[in-house]
């Protein structure tokens, strides 16, 4: 299937029929410890970050907190900014609570702490932003560690573009997203239902 293009945005049609919805019982916050990189990083949330690390410290693992304060909240891989990982491995911001990875940025967020959310790419995710053709492309990763979200989708039928339609307001604001949806309902194809 071909691409398809709203506003000055491409998206995979994959993305437009799947549905999903995070199962943290099943997969434990696995998204905040798999993987080779942190979370992508716009430039502001990079500020704030290492900005309001101080903040957030007393909600880490020892590991996490000399983590940051010898090496900071942000690193650099070719020319991208990521959350830092701990040894290769979780996000420096991941804590455990009831045996479940969360992201202490979100914590502190909820409990008023800091008044940002996680960073977006987080938000997004299954969803990854890409470049093509000098435009954002949203591209649909089809995880192992997400089956049970893909399961819990499908079972509560719930499409990916309303689980994640709140960072996707963000990214693009509400007249797109609402373009978005109108396209989605209106695709001979999509099994999803509102």
């Amino acid at each position: 299937m071909k691409l398809v293009s709203i506003g000055n945005v491409l998206i995979d049609p994959d993305l437009l029929q799947s549905e999903f919805a995070c199962d943290l019982q099943a997969c434990r916050g696995a998204c905040c410890v798999e993987g080779e990189l942190g979370a992508p990083l716009r430039t502001e949330e990079a500020v704030q970050l290492e900005e309001a690390f101080g903040q957030l410290v007393r909600m880490l693992p020892e590991k996490n907190r000399r983590c940051l304060h010898r090496y900071g909240a942000v690193e650099v891989y070719q020319g991208m900014q990521y959350t830092r990982t701990v040894e290769g491995r979780e996000c420096v911001f991941a804590c455990v609570r009831d045996g479940i990875t969360l992201c202490a940025v979100e914590v502190a967020c909820r409990e008023g702490l800091i008044d940002f959310e996680k960073p977006l790419s987080c938000r997004l995710f299954p969803v990854r932003v890409r470049r093509k053709f000098g435009l954002d492309h949203l591209v649909y990763e089809r995880h192992q560690m997400c089956r049970s979200a893909r399961n819990n989708g499908k079972e509560r039928r719930i499409r990916l573009v309303d689980y994640i339609g709140d960072a996707l307001e963000s990214a693009y604001g509400a007249e797109w997203l609402e373009s978005l949806k109108d396209f989605v309902d209106s695709s001979p194809k999509s099994s999803c239902r509102k």
